[in-house]
């Protein structure tokens, strides 16, 4: 299908500087096409079927244009205010879009806010060629909404200066950027800021936020001081004919929407449907009879490899020598060669030669693949810092080490890492169950790729991890080094993560107030033991911590941790960590301290007591933090906690229990309390029952 998309992207750029020629007659199936006696355009916009503007030019509802000829001939999805820009036959549609955006004076007072969203009847965000974007320089920003299940993502933008941005650049200074999800027919953008642009505001008095094409904007610092608020952004949607596969889509003749009998159907990938296309070697629309035409390789140089005489077929094409010569006349080492007379047997024995060739070559080929590949894997091995790995672990003389897992150990373990063993997946990588030779059931884990520079420091942290003996934190076993990316072998917990028994449907107030208060204590008691060894875990969030049968809570998933010198008690590091969890001091300053793991407890704390996400979409603040922190002020606080919480809690307990989380969610980290310190006030509180 690229291919043939690239037959038609050619053709059709040679018919723009070709326009005015007859030529452009010959070959119909370059553009796409009306119904026959419908309407092709609205405007100078081309309307091709399955889509149209009146009864009988469209395949059904979906496809409906509105052209507004009052309106300069603009036109619109179905009949909705969306606007469209452009529409594909390979099936995309570019649509119109506003930002969402809050304005502020120089006292930090809001002028104007505008949230923005789109509820499209029918056809999705293109989750390949959509960016999720924000501009500002005190911007926090959420796109949530619905598709498979609900999502929420968002990014963040911070500068100090207006010379500290740069032009281009969208990775957190001034603009970031971040991906849309698949299947999504609805989203809301919200936009926040930390300070209130109160100390940027001389150059950046607004922030935007917006879903547009990938390749539709480009940053520039002066859309700092004016992105003006009526910008109107492209989008692109993808749509897809009906809700069946291909398959069951071609049993019934009558609607099956691929009418011409040189194209192909493929199932669509972002939501329910399928789409045609020409086959290659066609162009044209191939959801019209006899709507897919020849190409004519020959008369486009871009389409042949002919370097002698080429000669069109139907749906290709064909190269030859002039007389006097053999060869095909390609361009690829097999053009024109003068003739000679050769006698038959030499062509004979040549042809024999070159079998026992052919099969001796394969012999050698096979060897060294496995020659390769076992190269390959020493190498990967090295360079992800096995050999001071094993110098390392040679020291060590607990039988409860690390270990060294080999690739075709993690194999056997996984049946190949079969998709029926995937247990979990994200932004960390992907997450397998498997069973090693011994019986031991563990969660491999294929993380993403490490720095190089940081071959050292990835290899401490696995022997510091692997000797972590704590009844409330994931056993790491080991590691595999002979893959381009590092396998992790961890302990399998078996009961799933605590956001999932607070959040997810059927689970929702399933948890008692006293298991809850105990997994607080026992999470908390993990950090303690872990910032003890002077290790960071940087991600303290539900999804990471597990819980066994028993629902004993085990933090997990080292991915982002940190361990700090002995002799600091902070770190600048790259900020890294989960939007809603993250500690603002850490965001601000890119300095990394223990207390940035407070933060992110008292998120989970207040989750435990209000049963309420880290981004809170029915919280005014949308911050789970905001709202609780809010809520405590104004003497709110049995108004928020979760029905089952609030029925089992005794009263003056879950004050104390409310003002502790606070305490945790304190802006300046040196006014937030140790985890020893939580651990010891939870203990009193348990043991006390208020």
């Amino acid at each position: 299908m690229e291919i043939n998309s690239q037959y038609c992207t050619c053709l059709q750029q040679l018919l723009l500087v070709a326009v005015a020629l007859a030529a452009s007659a010959e070959t119909p199936g370059a553009t796409a096409q009306a119904m026959p006696g419908c309407p092709d355009l609205c405007g100078g916009l081309s309307i091709p079927f399955p889509f149209g503007t009146k009864e009988g030019c469209y395949l059904n509802k979906d496809f409906l244009i509105t052209c507004n000829a009052s309106n300069n001939y603009e036109a619109f999805l179905g009949e909705t205010n969306i606007q469209v820009l452009n529409v594909s036959v390979e099936g995309q549609l570019r649509i119109s879009s506003s930002p969402a955006y809050d304005c502020y004076n120089s006292f930090g007072n809001v002028t104007k806010s505008i949230t923005s969203g789109l509820t499209l009847p029918k056809f999705p965000l293109s989750y390949t060629e959509n960016k999720f974007t924000a501009v500002g320089c005190d911007t926090d920003t959420i796109i949530q909404g619905w598709h498979a299940q609900d999502y929420a993502t968002g990014c963040i933008s911070y500068c100090g200066e207006f010379g500290d941005v740069v032009n281009g650049s969208c990775i957190g200074m001034g603009c970031c950027q971040t991906f849309i999800p698949k299947e999504v027919l609805e989203f809301d953008v919200s936009v926040y800021s930390f300070f209130n642009h109160a100390y940027v505001w001389d150059f950046n008095p607004c922030s935007f936020a917006f879903v547009v094409e990938a390749n539709a904007y480009n940053f520039s610092t002066l859309d700092l001081v004016d992105l003006r608020n009526e910008t109107k952004f492209p989008v692109v949607l993808d749509w897809a004919i009906g809700n069946e596969t291909c398959n069951d889509a071609r049993k019934n003749q009558e609607t099956y929407a691929c009418k011409d009998n040189n194209s192909i159907c493929y199932d669509s990938d972002n939501g329910p449907g399928y789409r045609c296309n020409c086959s290659e070697g066609y162009c044209g629309n191939p959801y019209l009879v006899n709507g897919c035409k020849d190409v004519n390789e020959c008369e486009i140089p871009n389409l042949n490899k002919c370097t002698n005489i080429c000669w069109n077929t139907v749906g290709n094409y064909t190269c030859s020598c002039p007389k006097g010569y053999h060869g095909d006349g390609r361009s690829d080492g097999t053009g024109c060669s003068s003739t000679t007379k050769t006698s038959i047997g030499v062509i004979t024995g040549a042809s024999i030669g070159l079998v026992a060739a052919f099969v001796g070559i394969s012999f050698v080929i096979l060897g060294a693949q496995r020659r390769s590949q076992t190269k390959l894997r020493k190498e990967f091995f090295k360079q992800n810092g096995g050999f001071l790995l094993q110098k390392l672990l040679s020291n060590k003389n607990s039988t409860d080490a690390a270990k060294i897992f080999s690739e075709e150990v993690l194999k056997k373990a996984t049946s190949n890492f079969n998709k029926s063993m995937v247990i979990g997946q994200g932004g960390y990588g992907v997450v397998y169950k498997g069973i090693l030779s011994d019986g031991r059931i563990v969660a491999i884990k294929r993380s993403k790729a490490i720095d190089k520079t940081q071959i050292e420091q990835f290899v401490n942290e696995v022997i510091v991890l692997s000797q972590i003996y704590h009844p409330n934190v994931v056993k790491l076993l080991g590691c595999c080094l002979e893959t381009s990316v590092p396998l992790l072998v961890y302990e399998f917990i078996s009961n799933g993560t605590l956001f999932h028994h607070l959040h997810d449907e059927g689970c929702v107030h399933t948890l008692p107030w006293e298991t809850r208060l105990r997994m607080a204590e026992e999470t908390a008691r993990a950090l303690a033991y872990m910032h003890s060894m002077q290790i960071i875990h940087r991600d303290v969030k539900s999804a990471n911590i597990l819980l066994d049968d028993k629902f004993t809570s085990k933090v997990s998933d080292f991915g982002v941790s940190r361990l700090v010198p002995f002799d600091q008690e902070q770190i600048s590091t790259l900020v890294q960590g989960t939007l809603g969890y993250m500690d603002p001091e850490y965001f601000q300053s890119g300095i990394l301290t223990e207390k940035s793991d407070v933060y992110s407890f008292g998120i989970v704390f207040a989750e435990l007591l209000t049963g309420k996400k880290a981004i809170c979409s029915e919280c005014a603040e949308k911050s789970l933090a905001l709202y609780f922190i809010s809520s405590l002020r104004d003497g709110r606080l049995f108004e928020i906690l979760e029905d089952r919480v609030k029925q089992e809690g005794n009263a003056e307990q879950l004050k104390r229990v409310a003002e502790l989380a606070r305490s945790c969610l304190r802006l300046e980290g040196a006014q937030r309390p140790t985890m020893k310190e939580v651990v010891e006030y939870l203990e009193i509180l348990r043991s006390n029952r208020g």
